[in-house]
């Protein structure tokens, strides 16, 4: 069973639930902290750890193969989530992913995986996950998904370019799709972002 930190609404008294997904290094506490600044009251919110504080050793644009078994065991931690979830009577487009950096990037991942009518997909620096971009690995329809992708121009970890083809793929999806590119070299959330996906996605 994946270890799980829970904050925000009992789960059986929250209408929506938010998956955070934490950075390389971080921990569940730390992305349930990002819920101070973000439009959650109404939330039940759910933080898997990581083991190690890492759901993939590598980059993720490594050789796929150096990231496993741990990336493959990570999209299935969240999977066992989104089906207890469901098993609970929480319908796909209740259901939110809010990731940071590597934790973004599972977030776009297991969601393109799996496309269909979710609550949003918010991910803080990040993008699809692979050595080489591959579109044959996504399937579903997004239906109008509100997907957000904020980073800087040059991030250190996460490329321009592999933002620019994760957000055409996702738009292509049937995805609502915004980035947000900023002119600066940061590997943070800014305030801009937080203050866009409040007014947009969690009003």
């Amino acid at each position: 069973m994946p270890n799980l930190k829970y904050a925000g609404k009992p789960l059986d008294q929250a209408k929506k639930v938010a998956i955070m997904i934490h950075g390389r290094g971080a921990t569940a506490e730390s992305i349930l902290s990002l819920s101070d600044h973000l439009n959650l009251d109404e939330f039940a919110l759910i933080a898997p750890q990581a083991p190690g504080n890492t759901w993939y050793p590598y980059s993720f644009m490594a050789p796929d193969q150096n990231n496993q078994p741990s990336f493959s065991e990570s999209l299935n931690t969240v999977d066992e989530i989104l089906r207890d979830l469901t098993k609970m009577g929480f319908t796909s487009e209740k259901i939110y992913f809010i990731g940071f950096s590597q934790g973004a990037c599972l977030s776009l991942e297991y969601a393109s995986q799996h496309a269909q009518k979710f609550g949003a997909v918010i991910a803080f620096t990040g993008g699809l996950i692979g050595e080489k971009f591959n579109p044959s690995k996504y399937r579903g329809d997004f239906q109008n998904t509100p997907v957000f992708i904020g980073s800087s121009h040059k991030d250190m970890h996460v490329p321009l370019s592999r933002i620019e083809e994760s957000a055409v793929q996702i738009q292509k999806m049937g995805a609502h799709m915004k980035t947000m590119i900023f002119q600066d070299t940061q590997h943070t959330i800014r305030q801009e972002e937080v203050d866009w996906v409040n007014e947009h996605i969690l009003r």
